[in-house]
């Protein structure tokens, strides 16, 4: 989902007048120290929408004619947009405080239509502006304040600070408290719920009707350290193939969808896993590019109640869905050892491929996407 950042004009990206606090004239156009720098920064390398938010007090009366407004305001956007910066949306209200409008901040009228319909990642989204009412309307979208103003005025915002470059410094480095994410996948076969948190502790809540392949994913949460919840009703009464095959592209889907844009992550993960007289190696890449390999000397029929044709199949189907490069090469004899040692192998392949570094905010490939 989309992330952005709601940000206020005067006072935060120019500078307010202490009088009358308007800025209805080119003369009175300043901008705050640094702004500009680090807005261009965060426009740059930074993974948001730039929304400017701005309440105009009685903008088109008497007291504040529009004619007087907008030759400030283009100057401002012409600026910034000469260094890079362009908003992706404009919202002003232009009411009066005692009019209680709901398009007035901090209440969210003037952003319901667009950012609160379910398509922004407003958790994970910030507003930025020297006004409480700016880190009450960031409480209001549930999303997070940034307070332009000395500290110890505002207990809700996450950053308080005068600071142009801090606040740079602290989106940059800022990581989501929980990469977690939910999937249901409903087909006239199955009916599945994924639940994933990647920097979880390891727990799990499994039903998929197969004990083999609970006892399989279990070693997932575990050794991978990821919180995973699978619920899964099935067409078992047909066979094992339909439940298999939609668990692992729902918990692709539900990885894919909790990495984000893989800002930060190491990418690529490998491990080799022995288990008495099995090797079992995996290595995978989240590249955004789905590649399946697999090469393991299976002979059974099935394990338990899991056929083993549905071994490659599972990892087949959750990389197609997670978009990654998978590579899976095992020896050894016993099946039920090399299914479980390739399950652990790539529960732990996966924990090194996800680990965000700490301080890093960038996305781990040249091109600039995956």
């Amino acid at each position: 989902m989309k992330k952005a950042l709601f940000i206020d004009r005067d006072g935060t990206i120019i500078v307010e007048p202490p009088v009358d606090y308007q800025v209805d004239s080119l003369e009175k156009l300043e901008f705050v120290p640094l702004a500009i720098s680090q807005l261009q920064k965060i426009a740059q390398e930074l993974d948001y929408e730039l929304v400017m938010v701005t309440n105009q007090d009685g903008l088109g009366t008497d007291s504040y004619p529009e004619e007087t407004f907008w030759p400030a305001q283009n100057k401002m956007l012409d600026t910034l947009k000469g260094e890079g910066i362009v908003f992706d949306d404009i919202l002003i209200d232009k009411t009066f405080e005692k009019e209680n409008a709901p398009t007035r901040k901090p209440r969210t009228g003037l952003l319901e239509k667009k950012y609160m319909t379910g398509k922004y990642d407003l958790e994970n989204s910030f507003v930025i502006g020297d006004r409480l009412t700016d880190v009450e309307l960031a409480k209001n979208l549930g999303s997070k304040g940034i307070f332009i103003g000395e500290k110890g005025q505002s207990k809700d915002a996450v950053l308080e600070t005068t600071s142009w470059i801090e606040i740079y410094e602290y989106l940059k480095n800022y990581t989501p408290a929980g990469r977690i994410a939910r999937v249901e996948r409903i087909t006239n076969e199955t009916k599945i719920v994924i639940g994933v948190n990647l920097d979880g502790t390891g727990q799990s809540d499994l039903s998929t009707g197969i004990g083999f392949f609970d006892h399989m994913l279990h070693q997932v949460a575990r050794h991978g350290k990821i919180d995973l919840t699978v619920k899964v009703e099935g067409d078992l009464y047909i066979d094992e193939h339909h439940t298999i095959e939609d668990t692992g592209l729902a918990i692709g889907e539900a990885i894919k969808k909790a990495l984000g844009d893989k800002r930060g992550i190491e990418r690529y993960g490998f491990f080799i896993a022995p288990m008495d007289e099995v090797l079992a190696q995996v290595a995978l890449d989240f590249s955004g590019r789905p590649w399946f390999v697999c090469d393991a000397p299976l002979k059974r029929e099935s394990v338990g109640d899991f056929p083993v044709e549905m071994f490659s199949h599972f990892f087949k189907s959750f990389s197609d869905a997670a978009g990654c490069n998978l590579n899976i090469k095992t020896e050894g004899d016993n099946d039920h050892h090399i299914i479980e040692g390739t399950f652990k192998a790539f529960a732990k392949a996966m924990r090194m491929a996800i680990k965000v570094e700490e301080g890093n905010n960038e996305i781990p490939s040249t091109k600039g996407v995956l």
